[in-house]
């Protein structure tokens, strides 16, 4: 054979999920752009589409009796690994090794009766009969030939870009327990999960996102464990996530969730594999998408966002604890500036009187209001903890601390601002950090100013009709049809043995919704 290349294309955006297809796989339907067995005449539609690209590659060879015969491929070569580029050689080697012998003797109608019906053994290949099919694919990073005076094309899985390795969790990192989590490429992440849940109950579907990204999103959940009116409700509200652009699983979160405008997350985040399974064996369904580093699990309710993987992998005595200090410290991040607020400006009675003169002492000489001198320390300290996150990774953490600590050194002495009020602040970021879930975390930064706007006008009685407030707004809340703050509302008994406290392993691997089932059971032999 003998080979050319010509010109080239720029590739797509987006990293191809590096699914396999079969002959079997392409729809029976009619294409809507049928592929002509002039080769010319398909590679000018190609050519017009995939027009000023730098990296797109059409390599035109021959092959058949005196080389008389065409053939082009075409793949991204920014997308593509070199060694796959010799499918088309390696595909008629094994057309003429297993059918008509020497190589030089292939015509096209030898290959349109092997690939038809045989398919071939060095790679999966999917036959494809529409040209918009194969624009699809060469956008997928897969490899596609054309061959002249045949109406039909090969699409093989060739892409190779590479991607982060699977490395420890960032987000969610634990004294105890598994290390590994998700990376940007979907077929690890699905293999990862496949790994700790080798059941056939456990199903994933897949779909395409709209518009240019073509984005591939998978989701997963255990047949018998997710309930079927949720499952059914999250399918519907999937269908809209077809017709958008989706970049990240974000996107989908907002698209799927039932309160656009609350603060409070409706969905879990995770990159720990052994935390997606957790969820899946308890009726959650994981959503995964190409090119993004975490999984999505819905339904999320509000307790679950307490709840740590390191709270399983130690004793229940020892989880119970850590779970009490992480609901006090939500308190503490939701409350203490409204409350040092309300306590000094409307019930300075109800301070003892040591504290308060040590208050009073320290507040000497500020010319600011304590709301006043709040918001401007709750301001600065956000400011450095958004300057924190954004900087490069070695001087973030540096930046925030040393911030934080001149800054508050500094308006203490320019006198802009009281110790107790710094140590107010303080504490309430500390507490802000030891909440497992960031998405919950900064709804409470946002909550944090209502509260502290009602306690500069109203005091505590203010206080308390906010946070009733943001009590029926939770209870009103749902998620995918779901209550958000079950099982405390509505009450559900059998299931609160893995909220505030968590039970001996031993009863709690005994699945809630497994003994309800035998309950019911029982009650029916019973009727019986």
């Amino acid at each position: 054979m003998t080979n050319s290349s010509s010109g080239q294309t720029q590739a797509g955006s987006t990293e191809s999920s590096g699914t396999i297809k079969t002959s079997t796989d392409q729809p029976a339907a009619k294409p809507k752009k049928a592929i002509s067995e002039q080769l010319q005449h398909n590679l000018a539609f190609l050519e017009t589409i995939f027009s000023n690209s730098s990296d797109i590659v059409f390599r035109h060879w021959n092959y058949g009796p005196e080389l008389m015969y065409k053939a082009c491929s075409m793949y991204y070569d920014s997308l593509v690994q070199e060694d796959t580029v010799n499918y088309m050689k390696i595909s008629l080697q094994d057309l003429a090794t297993h059918e008509i012998g020497p190589g030089m003797d292939v015509t096209p109608q030898d290959i349109k009766a092997f690939f038809e019906h045989d398919g071939v053994s060095a790679k999966k290949a999917a036959v494809c009969n529409d040209l918009e099919i194969l624009v699809d694919e060469i956008s997928n990073g897969r490899l596609v030939i054309l061959f002249d005076q045949w109406d039909k094309a090969l699409s093989f899985k060739a892409e190779s870009v590479e991607t982060r390795q699977v490395n420890e969790s960032v987000n969610e990192s634990v004294v105890q327990g598994p290390r590994e989590s998700t990376v940007e490429n979907l077929q690890k992440n699905l293999g990862l999960l496949r790994l700790r849940l080798k059941s056939p109950k456990f199903k994933l579907e897949m779909l395409t996102a709209g518009g240019e990204t073509k984005t591939t999103i998978v989701y997963g959940y255990i047949e018998g464990r997710v309930d079927g009116e949720l499952l059914a409700e999250f399918k519907r509200r999937m269908e809209q996530v077809k017709e958008v652009e989706v970049l990240e699983t974000a996107y989908i979160e907002q698209l799927i969730e039932d309160s656009t405008y609350s603060p409070f997350p409706q969905h879990r985040y995770t990159e720990r594999t052994d935390m997606a399974v957790a969820g899946l064996l308890d009726g959650k369904i994981a959503v995964l998408t190409q090119g993004t580093g975490g999984i999505l699990l819905c339904p999320g309710i509000f307790t679950e966002f307490f709840q740590s993987s390191e709270d399983y992998y130690q004793r229940t005595l020892i989880s119970t604890m850590v779970r009490w200090l992480r609901i006090v410290a939500f308190v503490i991040a939701l409350t203490l500036p409204s409350i040092y607020i309300a306590l000094s400006t409307f019930h300075p009675e109800l301070i003892p009187t040591v504290l308060l003169l040590a208050i009073l002492n320290a507040r000497e000489g500020i010319p600011l209001p304590a709301f006043f001198e709040a918001l401007l320390m709750e301001f600065f300290f956000e400011l450095m903890r958004e300057a924190g996150v954004r900087l490069p990774r070695p001087v973030g953490s540096a930046v925030s601390i040393v911030g934080a600590l001149v800054i508050g050194d500094a308006a203490i002495s320019a006198g802009i601002a009281s110790p107790i009020m710094v140590i107010v602040v303080a504490l309430t970021g500390i507490a802000s950090f030891a909440i497992p879930q960031y998405n919950i975390a900064i709804s409470l930064r946002i909550m944090r100013f209502p509260l502290m706007v009602s306690a500069a006008i109203l005091g505590g009685f203010g206080m308390m009709i906010c946070l009733i407030l943001i009590l029926l707004h939770l209870c009103k809340l749902r998620t995918l049809g779901q209550p958000y703050l079950a099982p405390l509302a509505p009450f559900r008994l059998t299931e609160l043995r893995d909220v505030v406290m968590r039970v001996s392993l031993k009863t709690l691997l005994r699945s809630p919704r497994d003994l309800h089932k035998q309950k019911q059971l029982i009650n029916g032999k019973n009727e019986e």
